[in-house]
């Protein structure tokens, strides 16, 4: 298993739009071979320090069977149209791709 935190910072008067987009494309990513998991997450205030919170940041929880699975998911065709859509509502990403400890 291969587990993914990505994070993406979008730029405040795009919220809303970035939020309905990425929403349209779930249900693509969960389709895909290999997909386990792929949640859209925002912060939660609960005034624990260090928390870090920004009202514009989605950050999106996957889990992938294998590392092929997750390449797959990069270059795929409604991934591509994702990142077409949202270039312009994104000031950055940031990611962490993880496995389990034996």
């Amino acid at each position: 298993m291969i587990q993914v935190v990505a994070s993406i910072e979008v730029k405040d008067d795009s919220w809303p739009d970035f939020l309905e987009i990425f929403r349209g494309n779930i249900p693509n990513v969960l389709a895909e071979k290999g997909c386990h998991q792929y949640d859209g997450t925002v912060d939660h205030p609960m005034d624990l320090p260090p928390q870090d919170l920004c009202e514009c940041r989605l950050t999106v929880i996957e889990c992938w069977e294998s590392e092929q699975h997750l390449r797959d998911h990069l270059v795929a065709p409604h991934m591509a149209t994702y990142r077409e859509k949202v270039k312009d509502m994104v000031k950055g990403v940031s990611l962490r791709v993880l496995k389990p400890i034996t």
